[in-house]
């Protein structure tokens, strides 16, 4: 059951996850990688609301499954040594820098919502 729970939530995540990315990228240009941190913000944020939900359901379902698979840390740094690499070492540090701090804010609030 929970593999089960897990995987129904990573389904909707994933595909999520490429549709949000792609749209603001296309409204943005693609200069920086706008659509990645949206994603993983929100992604936060929802977590943080769920961190302290005690339904086991509601914590394998969203936390586990979308989250786990709506977020992209790896993307996030590949994104950011491309920049680097790219000779924008400025837009790397801002992408740093901006997604730890909207991430954790966002997951903050989240969890200050929820409880």
């Amino acid at each position: 059951m929970s593999l089960l729970l897990v995987a129904a939530g990573a389904a909707v995540g994933a595909p999520l996850r490429y549709l949000v990315d792609r749209w603001i990228t296309r409204l943005t240009g693609g200069s920086f990688p706008w659509g990645i941190l949206l994603v993983n913000v929100l992604g936060s944020f929802v977590l943080g609301l769920t961190a302290t939900h005690s339904d086991r359901v509601v914590s394998l379902l969203i936390g586990v499954g979308f989250c786990g698979a709506f977020t992209t840390y790896s993307t996030f740094a590949a994104l950011t040594v491309g920049l680097a690499e790219s000779q924008r070492p400025r837009a790397a540090l801002a992408n740093a820098l901006l997604s730890l701090t909207a991430c954790l804010l966002a997951a903050l609030l989240g969890h200050a919502l929820s409880t």
